[in-house]
C-alpha cells in the first residue's frame, strides 16, 4: 500500500514567456461585483477593473472585501487576466493614513494595477509601492500631450484620457509620450468631463468625486433663452446622452495607438459584462487575425448590444465629432422594451452560470517497485495581451510519492485507462486535463484513494505555484510626508481681495470700485474665454493703475482649439504685463513651459488638493498658489494644511461639457451667450457656451456666498479671497462687491446674505 498523505513536494517550477505574434491589446471589462469578474474571464477578457471596499468611483457597485478581493485577484492570474483595482476618487486629509493598510494586502496578492485620480493619492502610492503600476484615471481629465508627459514622469505607466478626445488627439499622446493609452469603447457616457462635474455634489450632497454621483444628467430639463423654450416637449433629456458603442471604429483606435479597450458598466449585470466582452473579442481578434481589409461588423451583434442596454440608442462618441445633437438621447425611453430571452439565456448558460475550467497537461507513470510519479503541466489558455514586461508565463511543476513503490497487483491490476479516468475527476479544482498520458508497467495496483490525493495534491501546488508568481513582499510603510501645518494669523491682514470677471462691463465697474480704495491687496482674474488678446496688454495696464495685479484665467478644458490659440498669441500673452496666469486643466503646466512662458501659475479650484500631499505634488507641478477645493467643508480646508485662495462667492461649475446646449436643440450660432435649464423643481441653471475653445459650462442655481461667515474664513488663513462673476449685471457686481469689500477687508456689517444663494459645501461638506 501506498503511502500518500503529505508526501507529495514541487521539485521543479519553470516559467516561460509566451507573446503574442501581431500587437498588445487587451479588452479591459467592468467588474462590480465577483460574479461580474467571473464572466468577463469567461467570455473572453484580458484584465478587469473593479472596485475594493473603499476609495472606488462606484460607491454603490457590489465591491468586493479584502478576502473576496485576494481571491479574485489569484482568480484572475490562473486564467492569465490582469486585475486593476480602482482608488479613484479623491481622498480627504484624515483617509491618507489609512491608505497603505488598505492597498497592501491586495499588492502583496499581486495586484496588476491601480487606477487613479488625486495626486495625492498618486504620490503617495508610488513613494509606499513604487513596483504597482499607476493608471491615471480619466476622472483627472488629461486633454493632451502634456498633462500625460508630466504623470509619466512622476511615475504613471497607462493614461486613460477624457472620453471628449479624438482620434488624432490620443494618436498624438501616444506617439509624444509612448505610454500605454486607454480608451472607453463602450457604454454609458458621462456628459460632463469626468472628474469636473459638481452637479450631483452642489444640489445633493453626492459627489462624484467620491463615487457617488446620483446621475442627475439623467433628468428631464426644459431649455430656455431670452423667455422662449429651445427644447420640444418631447425632447427633455438634453443632458442625457446615449451609450457609446464603437465596433465600426476599432481598427481606427487600435490604429491611433490605444492598447487597452475599456468597457463601461460596473454598475451593470454579470449578464451585460459578458455579452459586451464577447461582441468586443469576437472583432478584437477578426482585426488582429484579418486587419483592416477583413474587417467586418454584423448587424446582428450592434442589435444584440442594444438588447443587453439601450438608453436611447448608440452613439460612435467623441472619436470623430466634437459634440452633436445625435449624441444625446433627448426623448424619454420606452416603458415596456421586448426582452430578447433568447440571447440572454445563451449568455447565461455559456459565461455566467458556468465555470471555466483552466486546460493542463498531465503525464503518470507507474512502474511495479518505483515511487508513482504525476507530473502535471500548466500553461495559460490563451496568450495574454500583455501591457508590462512582466511576461506571462506557462508553468510545469513535477510531483512525486517518495513513499513505498507501486504494489503488485494480487488479483486484477489496474490498467492506463482506469487510472487516467480516476485522475481526471479534477471536481472543484480549478483545472481540467485537456491531455493525459498514463504509463503503467507490470501488473500493478494503486489504490483510487492514492490516485485521488496523487491529483488533489499535485494541482494544488499547482494553483500555489502559479498564484504565486505574482505575489511580491511590501516594504515596511514610509513614514508619512506630513508637513508642518503651521497657519499664520486670522487677521486677514496681507490677504489679497481677489475678483474675477468675465465681461467688460463687470471689469469697468470693478476698476471703479478698486480705484476707491487703498491699503488693500487687489487682484483681477480676466476670463481668457471673454476678454481679447488685442486686448490683454491695456486691460492689464489699466489694472495696474487702478492698484490691482492682472491675472488671466485660462480655460478649465484645454485642447487643440486652446493650443492653437494661444500659441498664435503667444507673444501678445508674453508682453501683456500680467502678473500671473490661472491654471484651470492639468494640460496647461506643460504648454506653458513648451512655450516659455515664466509667470506665477495660481491653479484653480478644479486642480484638486483635498489633502496636503495633493497640495505639495501640485506645487511640485508648477503651482504658486493653489485654490481651495469647492467640495471641502471648513473643518477639512483646516486640517488639509495650507489654505491658498478661497472663493467667498459666485455661481459655481457644476459642470465642463463638450457638448454644446445651444447646438443641440437650436443649432450653432458660434457666438457665446447664456440659457437657461430648468428642471421639474422650476430650479434654473445658467450655461454659458465658451465658443472660443468649444466647451458648455452649467452653473449652480444659486450663487455661493460666505457674507457672514468671514470670521470663520479667516481663521483658515486664506492667501486670498475670491469673487467670482459669471452672469451679474453691473448693478450686482457692484452690490456684491461693496457688501464682501466691507465685510472682509473692512470688517463691517457681517450680516447674512438675503435672497438667493447657498453656503454650498462649506458648512456640509460631502460623504
Amino acid at each position: 500500500m501506498i503511502q500518500c498523505s503529505g508526501l507529495f513536494r514541487a521539485v521543479d517550477v519553470v516559467f516561460k514567456g509566451a507573446h503574442m505574434g501581431k500587437r498588445n491589446v487587451e479588452i479591459l471589462a467592468p467588474a462590480g461585483s465577483y460574479e461580474s469578474m467571473v464572466a468577463a474571464v469567461n467570455a473572453g477578457c484580458d484584465a478587469v477593473y473593479i472596485g475594493g471596499s473603499r476609495f472606488g468611483a462606484r460607491a454603490y457597485a457590489n465591491n468586493l472585501d479584502e478576502e473576496t478581493m485576494i481571491r479574485a485577484i489569484d482568480f484572475i492570474h490562473l486564467h492569465g487576466c490582469k486585475l486593476y483595482m480602482t482608488v479613484n476618487t479623491l481622498m480627504k486629509e484624515k483617509e491618507l493614513s489609512e491608505l497603505y493598510a488598505y492597498l497592501k494586502p491586495y499588492y502583496e496578492a499581486g495586484l496588476d494595477g491601480v487606477i487613479v485620480q488625486d495626486l495625492g493619492v498618486f504620490t503617495y502610492i508610488h513613494e509606499q509601492f513604487p513596483d504597482l503600476p499607476l493608471h491615471v484615471s480619466t476622472q483627472m481629465t488629461v486633454t493632451g500631450k502634456y498633462s500625460a508627459k508630466d504623470l509619466k514622469t512622476m511615475g504613471a505607466v497607462r493614461v486613460v484620457p477624457a472620453r471628449e478626445l479624438s482620434l488624432s488627439e490620443i494618436r498624438e499622446i501616444h506617439e509624444e509620450t509612448g505610454m500605454e493609452v486607454e480608451t472607453f469603447v463602450h457604454g454609458a457616457l458621462c456628459y460632463c468631463y469626468s472628474g469636473q462635474c459638481l452637479f450631483s455634489s452642489l444640489i445633493g450632497g453626492r459627489s462624484g468625486n467620491r463615487g457617488r454621483c446620483a446621475q442627475t444628467c439623467r433628468l428631464p430639463f426644459d431649455v430656455e433663452k431670452d423667455g422662449k423654450f429651445l427644447n420640444k416637449k418631447n425632447e427633455k433629456y438634453v443632458l442625457s446622452l446615449k451609450d457609446l458603442c464603437t465596433l465600426d471604429l476599432l481598427p481606427d483606435i487600435l490604429e491611433a495607438g490605444v492598447c487597452s479597450l475599456k468597457i463601461e458598466g460596473r454598475m451593470k449585470s454579470p449578464r451585460y459584462t459578458a455579452g459586451v466582452v464577447s461582441i468586443y473579442r469576437k472583432y478584437v481578434d477578426m482585426y488582429l487575425k484579418y486587419g483592416r481589409d477583413g474587417y467586418r461588423v454584423d448587424a446582428a451583434d450592434r442589435k444584440a448590444l442594444l438588447d443587453l442596454f439601450d438608453r436611447g440608442g448608440q452613439s460612435e462618441g467623441y472619436y470623430r465629432e466634437h459634440n452633436g445633437r445625435d449624441m444625446v438621447v433627448l426623448k424619454e425611453k420606452p416603458a415596456f422594451r421586448e426582452a430578447n430571452q433568447d440571447l440572454f439565456d445563451y449568455l447565461d448558460k455559456t459565461y455566467v452560470d458556468t465555470v471555466k475550467k483552466i486546460p493542463i497537461a498531465g503525464t503518470g507513470y507507474f512502474e511495479v517497485g518505483k515511487p508513482a510519479r504525476l507530473t502535471v503541466s500548466y500553461e495559460l489558455a490563451k496568450p495574454p495581451r500583455e501591457m508590462a514586461d512582466k511576461a506571462a508565463c506557462a508553468a510545469s511543476i513535477l510531483l512525486w510519492t517518495d513513499g513505498d513503490p507501486v504494489e503488485e497487483a494480487k488479483n486484477a491490476p489496474v490498467d492506463a485507462e482506469r487510472i487516467k479516468k480516476q485522475l481526471k475527476k479534477t471536481g472543484d479544482s480549478p483545472f481540467v486535463f485537456e491531455k493525459l498520458d498514463v504509463t503503467v508497467k507490470g501488473n500493478a495496483f494503486i489504490p483510487v484513494q492514492a490516485l485521488n490525493q496523487m491529483r488533489r495534491l499535485a494541482l494544488e501546488k499547482l494553483e500555489t505555484a502559479v498564484c504565486e508568481r505574482y505575489h511580491r513582499k511590501a516594504e515596511p510603510a514610509v513614514p508619512d510626508m506630513e508637513e508642518t501645518k503651521s497657519v499664520p494669523s486670522p487677521s486677514g491682514a496681507g490677504t489679497e481681495f481677489t475678483v474675477s470677471v468675465s465681461a467688460m462691463d463687470q471689469l469697468e465697474t470693478v476698476l471703479s470700485f478698486m480705484e476707491t480704495k487703498s491699503g488693500q491687496a487687489f487682484g483681477i482674474y480676466l476670463a481668457s474665454e471673454e476678454f481679447e488678446p488685442k486686448d490683454w496688454k491695456k486691460l492689464a495696464d489699466r489694472c495696474h493703475k487702478a492698484g490691482a495685479s492682472c491675472y488671466l484665467m485660462l480655460p478649465r478644458i484645454f485642447r487643440t482649439e486652446a493650443r492653437q490659440y494661444f500659441i498664435k498669441n503667444l507673444e501678445t500673452l508674453k508682453e501683456a504685463g500680467f502678473d500671473a496666469l490661472g491654471v484651470g486643466s492639468m494640460e496647461e503646466p506643460g504648454f506653458l513651459r513648451e512655450q516659455e512662458v515664466n509667470l506665477p501659475l495660481y491653479f484653480d479650484h478644479g486642480m484638486y488638493t483635498f489633502n496636503h500631499l495633493a497640495m505639495e505634488t501640485m506645487k511640485r507641478y508648477g503651482a504658486s498658489r493653489l485654490t481651495v477645493p469647492v467640495e471641502l467643508n471648513s473643518r477639512e480646508i483646516a486640517g488639509a494644511g495650507e489654505c491658498g485662495e478661497l472663493i467667498v462667492y459666485g455661481y459655481l461649475p457644476m459642470m465642463i461639457s463638450a457638448q454644446c446646449i445651444q447646438k443641440t436643440t437650436a443649432g450653432c450660432t458660434k457666438r457665446p451667450g447664456v440659457l437657461y435649464l430648468r428642471d421639474r423643481k422650476g430650479k434654473e441653471f445658467p450655461v454659458k457656451n465658451e465658443c472660443r475653445f468649444c466647451f458648455n459650462t452649467i452653473y449652480n442655481e444659486s450663487p455661493l456666498s460666505l457674507k457672514g461667515l468671514s470670521d470663520e474664513v479667516k481663521k483658515l488663513s486664506p492667501k486670498a479671497w475670491r469673487l467670482n462673476f459669471t452672469i451679474e449685471d453691473p448693478k450686482t457686481t457692484k452690490e456684491v462687491l461693496k457688501r464682501f469689500y466691507e465685510e472682509f477687508a473692512e470688517g463691517k456689517d457681517k450680516t447674512s446674505p438675503v435672497g438667493n444663494f447657498t453656503r454650498g459645501h462649506f458648512k456640509r461638506g460631502i460623504e
